[in-house]
């Protein structure tokens, strides 16, 4: 066999922007009643946030949302006009530039709420806040001593025009098993969080708590708005929420790259760092130019399954920064053929979720962590 490296179409990584698009529908279809937040943050999980963002819009999504303030400051040099949500905003940020660009802020606490004011007084502008409890994860948001001086303060400036407070919301700990004992105990919370924002005057229009799992399993979380993430990208949010078929989902991610060198080798042969795998007889080793520095997990190490030759085939030794290697027997594999490490499973091929089980981690990880040197193209753009 050939032993010439090919250094074009060395990866790629492949984005459906019709399947975001007709996923974004799937959600509407499950939570209509409500507004549908499409989460954009970490590049679009790692699809590339603009497009995806744009998709998601198209397919929908009335609101987008972020984790920080330069994601949504990007959203809007793009020229996207929707409503934004960015809700990890630290105290040395620059709130005025949110409330300049109309992007919605989370406030957790009251000197998040002392520097949404103090970026209102600076711009002219009200600032634009969604006010978080924390109902039990133990994440961001106000705890239950904490609120009632959080939203009685948030009224005051409320009521002074400093701020509008667009929304009250909350995350589950527990979305991805729908029957877990802590998602009612935090719909209850919630709940009385709302009541007692109402004592104090705030009736926002929207209250927000479902993510993904939570869109498509538990209707009682959906007041207003949904906020789905992973499922957007046509992943699951948990198997005891169902697959991805069974969602009606799709993925939008196929991640490629072209077999690098392929070549005879003999029996007893030790493979990559470590020799963590020796070759058994004689047979051909296929190079693929992706590893860990492109988010390929160095413990994908004699776990994960690619697609190549028409078959799956697993990893042969240590995943590298740049490379891994396959073991492919006496199969007519050569330099520059295919290798499919995942996409939507059409052909057989590995998804995001095998090698999710496989690694013992989440399909989230596997595709946000594609890194930026893989290139994103893009299919069934918006016109």
């Amino acid at each position: 066999m050939s032993e010439r490296l090919y250094a074009a179409d060395r990866a790629a990584c492949r984005v459906d922007l019709r399947a975001i698009r007709a996923n974004v529908a799937t959600l509407r279809a499950a939570a209509p009643t409500a507004e549908l937040m499409a989460v954009v943050k970490a590049d679009g999980y790692g699809h590339g946030m603009v497009p995806s963002a744009l998709a998601a819009l198209a397919g929908g999504a009335s609101w987008l949302g972020v984790a920080f303030l330069e994601e949504a400051l990007a959203l809007r040099a793009a020229g996207i006009e929707a409503p934004i949500l960015a809700w990890l905003v630290g105290p040395a940020e620059d709130v005025g530039a949110a409330v300049l660009a109309d992007v919605d802020i989370s406030v957790s606490a009251l000197w998040g709420l002392d520097d949404a004011i103090g970026a209102a007084e600076l711009t002219g502008r009200p600032a634009r806040v969604h006010l978080k409890v924390d109902t039990g994860l133990g994440r961001a948001g106000a705890t239950r001593r904490d609120w009632p001086a959080l939203v009685a303060a948030a009224a005051r400036a409320h009521a002074r025009g400093a701020v509008d407070v667009v929304g009250i919301w909350s995350h589950l700990a527990y979305a991805d098993a729908p029957r877990h004992p802590t998602v009612r105990r935090q719909l209850l919370a919630f709940r009385a969080a709302l009541e007692v924002a109402a004592e104090a005057g705030l009736r926002p229009p929207l209250r927000h708590l479902a993510n993904s799992a939570a869109t498509l399993a538990i209707p009682e979380a959906h007041f207003d708005l949904v906020r789905p993430g992973i499922a957007v990208y046509g992943l699951s949010p948990g198997p005891d929420v169902g697959t991805e078929s069974a969602l009606g989902l799709r993925p939008a991610m196929t991640l490629t790259a072209s077999v690098a060198l392929a070549k005879r080798v003999g029996a007893d042969q030790g493979v990559s760092y470590g020799h963590r795998y020796v070759t058994e007889r004689e047979t051909t080793l296929a190079l693929v130019p992706l590893g860990y520095g492109d988010g390929v997990p160095r413990n994908a190490t004699n776990l994960g399954e690619v697609w190549l030759g028409g078959r799956r085939r697993r990893i042969a030794g240590t995943v590298c920064m740049d490379q891994f290697v396959v073991d492919v027997g006496d199969d007519p594999v050569g330099a520059g053929d295919e290798v499919v490490i995942f996409g939507p499973g059409d052909a057989g091929e590995p998804t995001a979720g095998d090698w999710a089980a496989a690694l013992g981690t989440i399909n989230y990880e596997i595709v946000t962590r594609i890194g930026a040197r893989v290139p994103r193209s893009y299919t069934g753009e918006v016109p």
